[in-house]
């Protein structure tokens, strides 16, 4: 098949929708189909066999002042788009995502009669410019990682300002989201729970949907050899700003611990530590816990084949990355069950209930030094990962649902 896969942030380091078109467009092309990506910035810097069309954006909704004009096009701000795109940040909206989706569809236009794409396959933009692409007489499929209600939902749970939850509601597209995803051809998701959310809050019919789990590259995330666990060391990896990842229950359950363990945090460098610093100062635990910051892929492998045990106590995921990393590296997990977690874990790693830090750090005593019981879940979540999230299997199920859509 000849596919087109649309994302408005294309590059691998901007979030795992960078990750995704990566690893899924290489299998793609390894599995012998023609792939073209139409990416946003940041872009990305290589992908093997993959043709890249690259769309510019003007960062409007972070430039101030004159900053805004581009001294070699100074009239560019007078483009449509980038006058809509523009005049919709000066409101607060993020309009990033529905122009690159408009500029995609302009681009598409001149494509499609040179290449003639079986199918589209956005990655989670949602933008009004699908519709447009309808017009192409192509099937448009999107992958939702997770409905934005959650999040917005998680964000207004935080904060305290009636300015404060009005900014951030005219921050989150959900009303384009929720108009587009319905009427595109078939929406893949990433995990049943997913899926039931989607239903939920935007309307997708279940036989609408078809779940394909994430994958993971095992020639990277794997055990390695001659690295010895270290004893009572926990490990954390995500974005310690964002509320949904739950790093303050975690942060709690380390004061009601019986037992002292060392947290290594990998946090990819978040710039923002203040309310974390206060906490962790508050509770008397700068001494047991270790930042990283951000860490290259063989250092994040490193680090979870050294600890003891990894701890992934969001308060919703989609899918949740680490947990699945965790125990590719042979690391048992301790994770909530929020979200998606308790289908990536299973019975290969144990769940807590979400936001129960007493809970968590009864699991953790009992388990840190418990060494036949590590053992059996290390084995048991290393052949977890083997059998349901590698990306050849994930891709050879889209493929599928490509077919049945083409068939349709």
């Amino acid at each position: 098949m000849k596919i087109c896969l649309l994302s408005y942030r294309g590059n691998p380091y901007s979030g795992g929708q960078g990750i995704y078109l990566k690893y899924i467009a290489e299998e793609l092309v390894h599995q012998g189909h023609e792939v073209h990506a139409i990416v946003g910035p940041p872009y990305p810097d290589f992908m093997e066999g993959v043709t890249l069309h690259k769309i510019p954006n003007n960062h409007y909704f972070i430039k101030k002042g004159f900053n805004i004009i581009n001294p070699a096009k100074p009239f560019d701000l007078f483009h449509p788009i980038n006058s809509y795109e523009y005049f919709n940040s000066r409101w607060g909206a993020f309009s990033e995502i529905s122009s690159f989706t408009y500029r995609a569809f302009w681009l598409l236009r001149q494509l499609q009669p040179k290449y003639k794409f079986d199918l589209i396959h956005d990655n989670q933009s949602l933008g009004y410019g699908l519709l447009l692409m309808k017009s192409l007489g192509i099937p448009i499929i999107s992958t939702i990682h997770h409905p934005l209600s959650i999040d917005l939902k998680n964000t207004l749970e935080r904060l305290t300002t009636f300015k404060g939850k009005m900014k951030t509601v005219m921050f989150y597209p959900l009303g384009m989201q929720r108009f587009v995803s319905p009427r595109l051809d078939k929406i893949i998701t990433v995990s049943e729970k997913s899926k039931k959310d989607i239903h939920k809050y935007f309307n997708v019919p279940f036989e609408k949907q078809a779940v394909v789990y994430n994958g993971l590259n095992l020639n990277i995330f794997k055990p390695i050899k001659g690295i010895i666990k270290e004893k009572r060391t926990l490990i954390f990896v995500g974005n310690i700003e964002d509320g949904k990842k739950g790093f303050v229950y975690l942060l709690r359950a380390l004061k009601h611990l019986e037992k002292k363990v060392k947290l290594i945090v990998v946090d990819g460098g978040a710039p923002h530590r203040k309310m974390t610093n206060k906490l962790i100062a508050k509770l008397d635990l700068v001494d047991q816990i270790e930042f990283k910051g951000t860490a290259s892929t063989q250092d994040l492998v490193a680090y979870y084949s050294q600890a003891s045990l990894a701890i992934v106590p969001s308060v919703y995921e989609g899918f949740g990355f680490p947990a699945a990393e965790a125990m590719a590296c042979g690391t048992p997990v301790i994770a909530s069950d929020g979200g998606a977690l308790p289908e990536v874990v299973d019975q290969a790693g144990i769940t807590v209930p979400v936001r129960d830090e007493i809970c968590l750090a009864k699991e953790i005593d009992n388990l840190i030094d418990d060494e036949e019981r590590l053992a059996t879940l290390s084995k048991a979540g290393l052949q977890r990962v083997k059998e349901k999230f590698t990306w050849p299997q994930a891709v050879k199920k889209m493929v599928r649902v490509y077919e049945e859509v083409l068939e349709g």
